[in-house]
């Protein structure tokens, strides 16, 4: 259980955003094709990010939800730093063959694409909360516009940073950043407004402080 001052649905959103922190850079080294989008499978732990951050915005102030994008920095940072420190060490020579190369290919980003994620993420949260606090604010109440709107712009954004820091000078990106944008919208409209309103559902019915 945690702290009596930490109420149970923030703990448990808190948990599964730092989970989904870590993940998201590891699916995103497979390409999925979703009718006739194709997009890196990472946006699905970062719609997840996106639809937490804003639940926690709207239950808990935005506040509450800066800070919680602040903290992701912590177990992003973990995840990256022990999967450095893991390729760097010898591998075991029992270890199944087809393993032992596609580790280091899955797992083992160049430092220029760790810097983009960082980056990205910062920005891009960061966004995602100001955005739908100040949404949510006017209209007074939780709404499928102020969610949309604010998981949409900042995956946007995500996307030019992103693919901007990460292959600027390496390959032409112009199309690229479309494609990805493109995926990125579509998917947060149809995913991002539902997720939040299943959060904000069950913080409120099992927060027993309020």
């Amino acid at each position: 259980m945690p702290p009596a001052s930490i109420p149970l649905p923030l703990f448990a959103m808190a948990l599964l955003y730092g989970g989904m922190t870590c993940i998201a850079g590891v699916l995103g080294s497979k390409q999925i094709a979703l009718g006739p989008l194709a997009v890196e499978a990472g946006i699905l732990p970062f719609l997840l990010l996106v639809a937490i951050s804003s639940a926690v915005t709207r239950v808990y102030g935005r506040a509450a939800g800066s800070q919680l994008v602040r903290f992701g920095f912590i177990p992003l940072a973990t995840a990256i730093a022990l999967t450095w420190v893991v390729i760097q060490l010898p591998t075991d020579a029992g270890m199944y063959e087809p393993a032992k190369e596609a580790f280091p290919i899955v797992l083992g980003q160049s430092a220029r694409l760790m810097v983009a994620g960082i980056i990205a993420y910062g920005v891009s949260m960061t966004l995602n909360v100001v955005l739908f606090a100040r949404l949510a604010a006017r209209t007074g109440r939780f709404g499928l516009v102020a969610g949309a709107v604010a998981a949409v712009v900042s995956q946007v954004v995500d996307t030019l940073i992103f693919i901007t820091v990460a292959f600027y000078g390496v390959r032409p990106i112009g199309a690229l950043i479309a494609g990805q944008a493109l995926a990125k919208v579509v998917l947060s409209l149809a995913l991002v407004p539902l997720l939040i309103g299943l959060f904000v559902t069950l913080a409120r019915r099992f927060d027993t402080a309020r």
